[in-house]
């Protein structure tokens, strides 16, 4: 199951999964340009309506057990703090964080059923900072906080907890839909760099969810990201800042 199976990402990991022999649910709410076929069933859900998501989860499940729930649902919010909102800022947070912890909890049991995986997709703004994405950046902390901490969990039900965090993935340049608070669709942002297809960060995903890894730094930015980040944080944030802040 895959949430946000609409976008860009989401179909590539959708079309990646199907060519394994998998059938695969998609949660998206603007299902208008995607098809279900025999592998692949799609179902229209606002997934910031907790009632429209467990009712949803409910009916693709069918009281099965589920080997693979991604969480790919998300937003981004491009802008300097200063000139953001309160209801903005809550808006990131509906949809990047708390539709992924209530899918979790609707999923919780049918995943344990089937000894399966809970599949997160953050981002590098998960573990370390970036300019102008201050909500964006806190939502992605928040849901690897989460998910980790679930990971010690679901240990003892034989399920694995996986995150993945790509930089920047080419899903909507030239198709923002930027709202006037700065919201927009992610994959959209012009200040990026070293872009990646999204077939070519759902095959980096699907190698990392073999390995059976923890965390899966998706690209080479998010690589090197990972690395620096972890052993000089402040050289991290310098050289982050002068590429995208000063960029």
């Amino acid at each position: 199951m895959i949430s946000g199976g609409a976008g860009g990402l989401g179909r590539a990991l959708s079309d990646a999964l199907q060519a394994r022999g998998w059938h695969v649910t998609l949660l998206d709410r603007d299902i208008s340009t995607i098809e279900p076929g025999e592998t692949q069933r799609v179902i229209q859900c606002d997934l910031t309506d907790p009632g429209q998501l467990a009712a949803a989860c409910t009916a693709a499940v069918g009281g099965r057990g589920v080997d693979l729930v991604i969480y790919n649902a998300g937003i981004t919010q491009i802008g300097l703090f200063a000139d953001s909102d309160e209801a903005s800022h809550r808006r990131v947070f509906e949809i990047n964080y708390f539709a992924a912890v209530n899918m979790a909890r609707v999923m919780i049991d049918p995943v344990r059923q089937a000894r399966g995986t809970h599949l997160a997709i953050s981002s590098v703004a998960g573990f370390a900072p970036l300019y102008s994405r201050t909500s964006y950046a806190a939502s992605k902390h928040a849901l690897e906080g989460f998910f980790k901490s679930l990971r010690s969990e679901e240990r003892a039900h034989g399920v694995a907890v996986q995150i993945a965090a790509p930089s920047f993935v080419a899903t909507n340049l030239g198709n923002p839909q930027a709202q006037p608070d700065g919201i927009a669709r992610p994959g959209s942002a012009t200040d990026g760099m070293d872009y990646m297809t999204p077939e070519a960060a759902a095959a980096t995903i699907l190698r990392g969810l073999d390995r059976g890894r923890d965390m899966i730094p998706v690209g080479r930015v998010a690589r090197l990201a990972w690395w620096i980040n972890r052993l000089s944080p402040g050289l991290y944030q310098r050289l982050m800042e002068n590429k995208i802040g000063r960029g």
